[in-house]
């Protein structure tokens, strides 16, 4: 009768890793929105938590492998000659579950990097690429009357047609200091979640014109809506009501033989002055609804590539 006693094979008890590689990469996940520094030290930890992880499912893989006697039988009517080398030779061996263990920890492995990175790729890319627009020249100076505002309607990209169309709010305010032309350019999508900004003030259809695919039409706007939410901005773009968390955002431009040249969009905390005198609160472009001044502003470290779509 055999001795079944010791058949049982021993079990590794539970694991606290796979927990701390589950909560390292929600904390890189979670980074990826908020904040650089949280994403960095969720990285640390399912990389951390991971090889602790992979080390401990491996362990008896890794272990060294016991010599085992193979058996000697002697053969009946052998000849004996004291000058051969009766030692059985020793090889080590290497059992089929293992073998199966770690090719299916490998193939796991390669298979959730494949599913995975693509999908993290696909997520978190397209808020940091392709996303830069040409610049737009809106005709010569002459266009816009100084002391009012004139909806200016481009193609931004006039290769992909209407649906690359931009509005701005353009206001000539004269000369600023160092007889250089100064002008305010609000962009006509409101900071809360991007919809249209409406001028509050009569349109002057009749003094509508369009050249070179560029759209100018003079408005009397005191103020400027959004019908959607209710977000409200006094004419030099300041938050007046609404939930809108900034101001609105401005053009950066320049003047190129007499024309008027719109740049990069910037976003704006607030502005104290009007026209050429006013002092504007500048920042790095910004998504609708993304604080970017004060406190809360720290909550949204991250700022993708200028968007004007």
């Amino acid at each position: 009768m055999s001795d079944t006693s010791h058949d049982t094979p021993h079990l590794p008890g539970p694991s606290l890793w796979p927990i701390g590689f589950a909560i390292g990469v929600a904390c890189l996940l979670l980074g990826l929105v908020i904040s650089w520094i949280v994403a960095a030290i969720g990285a640390v930890l399912a990389i951390t938590f991971g090889f602790l992880w992979a080390r401990d499912v491996t362990r008896s893989v890794r272990d060294d492998v016991p010599e085992i006697e193979p058996e000697a039988r002697a053969v009946a009517d052998a000849p004996s000659d004291d000058t051969a080398d009766t030692t059985p030779a020793s090889l080590p061996t290497y059992s089929r579950t293992r073998f199966l263990e770690a090719s299916t920890i490998g193939l796991g492995a390669a298979i959730g990097a494949i599913v995975t990175v693509p999908a993290l790729g696909f997520m978190v890319l397209p808020s940091f690429t392709n996303l830069e627009e040409g610049k737009a020249d809106l005709g010569p100076i002459d266009n816009f009357p100084e002391g009012t505002f004139v909806i200016a309607s481009y193609l931004a990209s006039p290769t992909a047609g209407e649906v690359s169309r931009r509005t701005a709010f353009v206001r000539n305010n004269g000369l600023a200091e160092g007889d250089k032309p100064s002008f305010t350019i609000l962009y006509s999508r409101c900071v809360h979640l991007g919809c249209p900004v409406q001028p509050n003030g009569p349109i002057d259809e009749a003094a509508k014109k369009e050249v070179n695919g560029v759209e100018l039409r003079p408005v009397l706007a005191q103020s400027f809506g959004c019908p959607c939410h209710g977000g409200l901005y006094d004419a030099e773009g300041n938050r007046q009501a609404g939930p809108p968390v900034r101001s609105m955002d401005r053009y950066t431009f320049s003047i190129k033989d007499g024309r008027l040249v719109l740049g990069e969009l910037y976003a704006v905390g607030n502005v104290s002055g009007t026209g050429a005198n006013a002092k504007i609160s500048r920042y790095p472009w910004s998504t609708p609804g993304t604080h970017v001044d004060g406190v809360e502003a720290w909550l949204y470290p991250i700022v993708p590539s200028q968007v004007t779509g």
